[in-house]
């Protein structure tokens, strides 16, 4: 009788180069085709020729020359590789430093970020709308990051002390090395390449850095998210007085390069103080607005330039009404230049059919004849909208504005985020943290209410304030992902006076305190609940002021070690019997739990839920789609329950068999025949961990 089995769950992150695989297939079905390798097995490969046919005028790229247009440095290869190297790693729960663990969305995972990124591609592929980073700037101080391309996980549990280690530390980088640049950017590179994976289709990038990257910066940039995706590079002007460390110049910027998705819109930036005094005018109802002339000023402005936008609008001076239509009463107004000339209106027909109630016809005593101006609300709301515009200028600027390509501003120095920083601690134990207004005006310009926003060099947790400050401004509920490497504190500090050991326990505590803080500042509201703002009516959460804390570390599965041709059959043996139990002992449940949400591709913020399904406890995962048994033994009675309630998968452990072949055999069989029954779409899958 032919052995059935389930199917194995991977141990393992995302598999970046064989998801670039499926996507290609996906495009390109026809380039794939089979080839034997080297053992004589039949394994799938791809027809570059075809490929080349494929792409029609474009088969020059495949052209190796070597003369070409691009940016290069030693140990780009390697980092390449890194980037298609899965992690085995795992993020274990730690609830005692957590926030209202059980129903927040919220993370602060405590890591080296690379490691973490690839961990969270599964859960998080294309979800994350906003990433800001403020990375090392690479000034020839040391920082620290993981130089080590084939064990960067050994090399971070030996830093982070969970294994003992001979020594390995992570590297430094200073000025005085040959290899200053390269290590930056080998750095940077596949941790920005792994963040790109995880924006939205309308997501955005924002990345503080200073003079000694920003080119470099800007170069990789260009190849990881596509030169056409540049949204812009702000001068940040956050030290009026200037950095005096410098031998010529005293710096008084930093830069924030933006890159975005194809789909990505700006919010723009909220109107200032300035901006909203210019609406000074109040309809019927008591609305402010302020008027703009329809006429198009500054070039494309003459009729040639859009014979569409010429023609003529139409006023009756006794009832004061516009038509496009003109009566015995009527004026006729032209969108005429400044020399007579024929020129052009904002807006087409089709809008100011749509528009005619906001239109304000003019007379001008200088000129000696009339034009035509518009209506622009403060309140976004109460402006008509038209899809079919063709000039978009002044579109939700009643709501924002257009950012300039530099900011400027007392509330965006590095003194302000030192003093909002002392305002939490009341000491200042963390040197220039960025202002929570900096990071604000990103958060405008980049989310909206519900969006996901990530900072994998999240320093002392400025961005996850900013987001729970902006919430309570706005009544919105993003939430936040925040990694930090637990980089010592110097002992000499005042943050290691102070009683913290790392960079990670700083940004923790902070978060606790902002959510203290607001948490007091509601204090008084009777909708305030364990720190979740909730709506009164329907029970809906719609602030969530808490964070969930997890630490990378090795996975709670033992990995089977690859054996060469010199390891001795003790040593074989030795590996076989620790794989007969491969759970680690020091493993809970909620460990593994939580592994295999991550690597079952679910978020580990979804909610869960316990139930007892024919006597053996079942964790529920968002609403019944994943069913998961981590009990030491399976039963039949289980399995056909299971079926019933057709999940979307199922997993359980393998060893929760005992090596009974024909239990297992039943489980495939039994979910194999369910899915007969249902919909293709509808198949439950059942995996072993």
């Amino acid at each position: 009788m032919e052995k059935i089995q389930s199917e194995k769950m991977t141990g393992t992150s995302m598999d970046i180069s064989a998801e670039n695989r499926s996507r290609l297939k996906q495009l390109f079905p026809a380039v794939f085709t089979e080839t034997k390798n080297d053992k004589g097995e039949l394994v799938e490969s791809i027809d570059f020729e075809k490929l080349k046919a494929e792409l029609g005028t474009f088969s020059d790229l495949f052209e190796s020359r070597r003369e070409r247009y691009g940016m290069d440095w030693p140990g780009k290869k390697e980092a390449l590789r890194l980037i298609q190297t899965p992690s085995a790693a795992t993020l274990k729960p730690c609830r005692e430093e957590s926030v209202n663990f059980d129903t927040t969305e919220n993370l602060y995972i405590e890591g080296d970020n690379l490691e973490v990124l690839k961990l969270l591609q599964k859960s998080y592929y294309g979800k994350v709308k906003m990433i800001y980073i403020d990375p090392p700037y690479n000034t020839g101080k040391e920082f620290i990051y993981p130089d080590n391309y084939t064990e960067s996980l050994e090399t971070y549990l030996e830093f982070a002390g969970l294994i003992d280690g001979d020594g390995k530390k992570f590297s430094t980088n200073t000025a005085s090395e040959g290899r200053f640049h390269t290590k930056w950017l080998n750095m940077m590179y596949p941790r920005l390449y792994l963040a790109r994976n995880m924006l939205r289709n309308d997501g955005v990038i924002f990345i503080s850095i200073d003079d000694n990257e920003v080119n470099n910066l800007r170069k990789m940039c260009d190849e990881i998210f596509g030169e056409e995706n540049f949204v812009g590079n702000i001068s940040v002007i956050n030290n009026l007085k200037g950095r005096n460390d410098s031998k010529n110049i005293a710096t008084c910027h930093e830069y924030l390069l933006i890159y975005a998705k194809q789909n990505f819109i700006s919010n723009g930036l909220p109107l200032t103080d300035e901006q909203r005094s210019a609406f000074d005018k109040l309809d019927t109802n008591g609305n402010k607005y302020q008027l703009r002339d329809l006429r198009k000023r500054g070039r494309p402005d003459r009729r040639e330039d859009r014979p569409n936008m010429y023609f003529p609008i139409y006023f009756n001076e006794k009832t004061k009404k516009c038509s496009l239509i003109p009566d015995v009463n009527s004026i006729k107004i032209l969108p005429l230049r400044g020399d007579d000339s024929d020129g052009r209106w904002r807006w087409g027909k089709d809008r100011v059919e749509a528009n005619l109630s906001i239109l304000e016809p003019k007379y001008s005593t200088v000129s000696g004849r009339w034009g035509v101006e518009h209506r622009v609300y403060l309140n976004p709301s109460l402006n008509p909208v038209v899809e079919d515009e063709e000039d978009n200028e002044y579109d939700d600027v009643e709501r924002s504005s257009k950012s300039k390509s530099f900011w400027m501003g007392g509330e965006l120095s590095t003194d302000v985020g030192r003093r909002q920083f002392k305002n939490l601690f009341e000491t200042g134990i963390f040197d220039y943290p960025k202002s929570v207004d900096f990071i604000n005006k990103m958060l405008y310009m980049g989310s909206v209410s519900d969006d996901i926003i990530l900072d994998f060099f999240s320093g002392s947790a400025t961005t996850a304030h900013s987001i729970l400050d902006l919430n309570k401004q706005d009544g919105g509920n993003r939430k936040f992902i925040m990694v930090q490497l637990p980089e010592p504190c110097d002992e000499n500090s005042e943050a290691f006076k102070a009683g913290y050991k790392t960079i990670a326990e700083i940004g923790k505590e902070r978060i606790r305190r902002v959510i203290k803080k607001l948490n007091s500042e509601d204090a008084e509201k009777e909708d305030s609940k364990q720190g979740i703002i909730f709506d009164n009516e329907e029970g809906s959460v719609l602030q969530d002021r808490g964070f969930k804390v997890f630490k990378l570390d090795k996975s709670n599965f033992r990995q089977w070690q690859s054996l060469d041709p010199s390891t001795s059959p003790e040593q074989i043996i030795e590996q076989l019997e620790l794989h007969k139990d491969h759970i680690g002992q020091k493993s809970t449940q909620e460990d593994l739990l939580y592994e295999i949400l991550l690597k079952a591709g679910f978020t580990p913020t979804e909610k869960i839920e316990t139930k007892t399904i024919a006597g053996k406890t079942v964790y529920s995962v968002a609403e019944g789609a994943l069913l998961l048994c981590l009990e030491d033994a399976v039963t039949k009675e289980l399995i056909d329950k299971i079926a019933e309630v057709e999940p979307m998968q199922f997993i359980c452990l393998d060893s929760a068999f005992h090596g009974n072949d024909q239990l297992k055999a039943n489980a495939v069989q039994t979910f194999a025949a369910r899915n007969m029954e249902k919909e293709k779409h509808n198949q439950i899958i059942f995996k072993t961990v």
